[in-house]
């Protein structure tokens, strides 16, 4: 069976920064593979199209650049917000929470999830960064297609993969 719409795709990748030689991010060789519903928005699109009509037992390596993964880094995406509007409440919290490097889960005012990393912070202000901490960085994968099955009618109504390497209801 090949790699397309509404199927159920199971994989093993290395990811790297830039090339074969590059930092590697992740690798799920010799771990949990990674399984998704293929088509649905899930994954990087250049990365759902490198895989289309590959089935199982096929192994590719490819490079997606920056802008076609999560976006070049954008400057704009950096910005002081005070510390009220995070609920800080006392510096005690703040010397806590507010450390340079830290990751922040956010919401914004729709209630979407999101993240900022602490790039500064001042009295009043904590500067974050909103861009994906991957923006700017060309990814290489490595992949090893494990197996390729049709999803069910329940995983294409849900938009993802049920049971073993997906979602529990």
């Amino acid at each position: 069976m090949i790699i397309d719409k509404n199927k159920v795709v199971t994989l093993n990748y290395k990811l790297q920064h830039d090339n074969e030689n590059g930092e590697l991010v992740e690798e799920t060789f010799g771990g949990q593979p990674l399984v998704f519903l293929y088509g649905v928005g899930q994954m990087i699109p250049e990365f759902e199209n490198q895989l289309a009509g590959k089935k199982a037992g096929d192994n590719l390596a490819f490079g997606i650049k920056s802008a076609d993964a999560y976006g070049e880094h954008n400057p704009d995406a950096i910005v002081a917000i005070p510390k009220a509007a995070l609920g800080i409440e006392n510096q005690e919290e703040a010397d806590e929470v507010l450390q340079v490097g830290r990751v922040l889960p956010l919401k914004d005012q729709q209630g979407r999830q999101f993240t900022g990393v602490v790039t500064a912070v001042d009295p009043e202000n904590v500067t974050l960064d909103l861009n994906h901490p991957m923006a700017g960085i060309d990814l290489f994968f490595t992949v090893s297609v494990e197996e390729v099955r049709a999803a069910t009618a329940g995983e294409v109504e849900h938009g993802h993969v049920h049971g073993a390497g997906g979602h529990h209801h």
